[in-house]
């Protein structure tokens, strides 16, 4: 049902130009320039921030602001992005070269290159790049929603520490509902409140969609002016991709009339659409180092495909569902028997399916019904109008005489209706009939308060205290499952009336069998998706060198993934095409004419079992090349040819031109195995790749198993057996108790659950040098492994005591040097952040770490 449903589409808000507000947050700086380098934009606390005697004035060279080395690496995060609404993050940059090192973000808005900076936070980066293997392990062990949002609130909360963190979920109304949270024990809960659509307004939904994490420091904090204001034709800096951009006062009022002083918040994209947001509230001011909001930001785009996961899983269970009740009806129907003198046993297979109150079947002419039905005078009088009206697919409302005053007579009795009309232009449909219910809906305030009178101003609402609205004269909703229940009858209601005119069992058998296929097929990749995300996080660390390098890395991964799975999908998980895959992954490189680009021969069908792995290989291809190759020149090209052999093999060759001269790489990462073993692993296939001085050659050949012509579905393998998990890997002389001294709960957890999967008997863990004393003392250990910063406190009072105990203990940090300082403690070893099963083992059994 869609409450307070507004005739009002631009509100007060939408007028307000958020995205040209020409300011910035105070917590870092911003310089904007043109093409030739100089600055036409800053902020008004540039100078402050980097050490300059002034703001710098329009037509101020980079160069003499910024220190070449910190500049030359901007100009390469610069030439790296892929796409309009594209970010790159560079970490730890000297930006004056005077020592003080910041986090950048850089970003193009309007043929302005924007850099944004703040101050670094070195102490705790490396606890920052351990957090996001574990975050991952958490989310991928929820099976529904309801897991899925609470364990993304407990880790978003848990990373951040604000006071709350809700998940939010939008409903087809716009209005949102709070659907998780965690949050301090001093709060009041906001779970299960309904907020009304105003309280965003639709161009922030729009920012949302394209900028999808928004931090505000301070509600309170003066915003820093951008200097100057307009540019060279009198516009304003568009500010959409900003990290730092200053907010509505409009906003920042609501959210102090919540008594909020900071907030974060993370859009949740599904389809392109917005799903719903995580979103943090903390009572005083408060600013997550900017690496520690990457690693959260990485934790959303994961929570997305974990949601597509479970909700695709739904479906299939729906479309299950379905198939079976659609089998059945066309199994009773097969006798001959008139649709009409059908009713009773269509409604005795729809109980316990769509609940409903009463059900109305006119057709050729005749009405049935039963239970809260209209009579036959009252239904023909709606009839003409169900079609014309609400359309030719299924309609669902709570209410239909919102839509047909002609129902209003017979509202007291079935006011809610599901609408299957069986043909075009005529009155037969088969409807479904709910009764009018009161009910009561949990709102944070009253609703009513976002509308504004005309003429005045719309003020933000004070009062978020629940506030109860009783609803009457409708009925309950009618969910997303029953309307595709009812979609799915409603198709096989209309083939019955085609088969009583001609014979479609052959056809009928084949489509059953086609999607039988596609079912088992979805189920395959289903499953097997989070192992591969996972390995792709796994064997991607060793190729990044900070937190934006593995985003930077991993994101790309996924998203040739997720471009592939589109591709797929949208092909009913039938063979692709690789034309429209090369495309796709070489259009943000190739400029707007797609000169630097050429694609030639013919197009082939790819099975999705080899799509996937395709999209992988080019997407490293196109990556390496933008790095080093012909796509990192301005003048170079990339040339690709697809044809197949006389034995109908496809020869896939890539050619680069133009580009710098190329040497042949000393040491081979995970993209480059990707690029070199994919295809000769998983498909059978061959690979060949050449580093010549003037561009890169490669030839591969993907065997004609997996490709498929226009007309022909492609063949389908069966799914590899999963990967045991390892366990019981110790020998029996090893510790069977062990204690875990770690600050950060994600990366204790993680390392819980490892020690767990290796055979230790009892893990026990603390967080602060008074639980582990009293530990040591209640029961002294086999093992440890201690986090050596343990925020503000000192790990060496809880190394003595193990010494003295007697008891093996290991070191872990991030800092790189200390080793001597940390032997004299008495540790066994060192312990190197990140660390997993692997080392955790070698430790265990008395060896050295890896």
């Amino acid at each position: 049902m869609n409450l307070h449903q507004r005739s009002d589409t631009l509100t007060e808000c939408d007028r307000e130009p958020i995205h040209h507000i020409a300011a910035i947050q105070s917590f870092g700086g911003l310089l904007a320039a043109d093409g030739a380098g100089q600055v036409v934009h800053a902020s008004a606390n540039v100078a402050d921030l980097l050490g300059l005697a002034e703001i710098p004035a329009p037509g101020t060279p980079l160069a003499a602001i910024l220190a070449p080395a910190s500049l030359a690496t901007l100009e390469q995060a610069l030439g790296g992005l892929a796409g309009v609404d594209a970010l790159e993050r560079r970490f730890g940059l000297d930006l004056a070269g005077t020592g003080t090192r910041f986090d950048c973000a850089v970003h193009r808005s309007c043929g302005l290159s924007v850099i944004e900076f703040e101050p670094h936070a070195a102490s705790d980066f490396a606890d920052h790049v351990s957090m996001i293997v574990p975050v991952i392990a958490q989310l991928e062990q929820a099976a529904s929603l309801a897991a899925l949002c609470d364990t993304a609130a407990r880790l978003v909360r848990q990373m951040t520490a604000y006071d709350r963190v809700m998940v939010y979920r939008f409903h087809p109304d716009e209005s949102g509902e709070v659907i998780a949270e965690d949050k301090d024990e001093s709060l009041e809960p906001f779970k299960g409140l309904r907020y009304p659509a105003a309280d965003i307004p639709q161009q922030a939904r729009e920012l949302f969609r394209r900028n999808r994490f928004r931090v505000i420091a301070d509600m309170t904090a003066e915003p820093v002016p951008i200097v100057p204001a307009l540019g060279p034709e009198d516009t304003p800096l568009d500010l959409s991709m900003s990290m730092l951009r200053a907010h509505s006062q409009m906003h920042l009022a609501y959210m102090r009339n919540m008594g909020v002083g900071a907030s974060l918040a993370i859009a949740i994209v599904r389809h392109d659409r917005l799903w719903g947001m995580i979103s943090c509230h903390h009572r005083e001011a408060r600013l997550p180092p900017y690496s520690l909001r990457t690693v959260a930001e990485l934790l959303s785009q994961t929570f997305s495909l974990m949601l597509d996961r479970i909700l695709v899983a739904q479906a299939e269970g729906l479309r299950e569902r379905a198939r079976q009740l659609n089998d059945r009806l066309l199994l009773r129907l097969a006798g001959g028997v008139s649709l009409a003198d059908s009713l009773p046993m269509i409604e005795e297979l729809l109980r316990g399916t769509i609940q409903h109150d009463g059900i109305s079947l006119f057709a050729d002419g005749e009405y049935r019904a039963s239970g809260d039905a209209p009579d036959e005078d009252a239904f023909r009088a709606v009839a003409p109008l169900l079609a014309t009206t609400l359309g030719g697919a299924t309609h669902a409302t709570t209410r239909l005489a919102d839509q047909i005053a002609e129902a209003a007579p017979f509202a007291h009795r079935a006011a809610g209706a599901l609408v299957l009309p069986l043909s075009r232009g005529t009155r037969d449909a088969l409807v479904l009939w709910r009764r009018p219910l009161e009910r009561v809906v949990q709102w944070a305030g009253d609703p009513n308060k976002a509308v504004a009178a005309p003429g005045e101003l719309l003020q933000p609402r004070a009062s978020f205290s629940a506030w109860q609205e009783t609803v009457r004269g409708h009925s309950a909703d009618w969910s997303a499952e029953e309307c595709e229940i009812a979609a799915r009858l409603r198709r096989t209601l209309i083939e019955v009336i085609l088969r009583m005119s001609e014979d479609l069992t052959r056809e009928r058998a084949r489509a059953a069998e086609q999607q039988d296929l596609l079912i088992a097929e979805l189920n395959h990749r289903v499953r097997n998706i989070l192992g591969l995300i996972r390995a792709l996080v796994s064997q991607s660390q060793a190729e990044a060198l900070s937190v934006p390098g593995f985003a930077a890395i991993i994101g790309g991964r996924i998203a040739a993934l997720a471009s592939a799975h589109d591709n797929i999908t949208a092909k009913n998980w039938g063979p692709a095409s690789l034309a429209r895959l090369i495309e796709a992954e070489l259009a943000p490189y190739s400029g707007e004419a797609r000169a630097r680009f050429r694609l030639s021969g013919d197009d082939v069908l790819v099975t999705p079992e080899a799509y996937t792995i395709l999209a992988l290989v080019v997407h490293e291809l196109a990556t390496n090349s933008a790095k080093y190759g012909s796509l990192s020149a301005r003048a170079g090209t990339v040339e690709v040819s697809l044809a197949r052999t006389a034995f109908g093999d496809l020869a896939l060759r890539w050619r680069e031109s133009g580009g710098p001269p190329v040497t042949a790489p000393t040491r081979h990462g995970f993209g480059s195995t990707i690029i070199t073993r994919s295809i000769p692993h998983d498909l059978g296939g061959e690979a060949d790749v050449r580093y010549k001085l003037g561009g890169v050659e490669a030839e591969f050949l993907v065997p004609a198993r997996y490709l498929a012509a226009p007309d022909a579905p492609g063949r389908r393998l069966a799914p590899p057996p999963p990967d045991p998990l390892r366990a019981d890997r110790l020998p029996p002389d090893a510790p069977a108790r062990v204690l875990v001294v770690e600050d950060s709960i994600i990366i204790a957890l993680d390392t819980e659950e490892n020690l767990k999967r290796l055979g230790v008997a009892e893990v026990r863990l603390e967080s602060s040098v008074t639980g582990a004393l009293a530990a040591i003392a209640e029961s002294p250990p086999d093992f440890a492994i201690i986090d050596f910063n343990l925020g503000g406190e000192s790990s060496e009072p809880i190394a003595e005591a193990l010494r003295a105990a007697g008891v093996r203990f290991v070191l872990a940090t991030g800092y790189a040097e200390g080793a001597a300082s940390f032997e004299r403690l008495g540790a066994a070893a060192v312990l190197r952040k990140p660390y997993g099963m692997t080392e955790i083992e070698r430790l265990l059994v008395g060896a050295e770490p890896a």
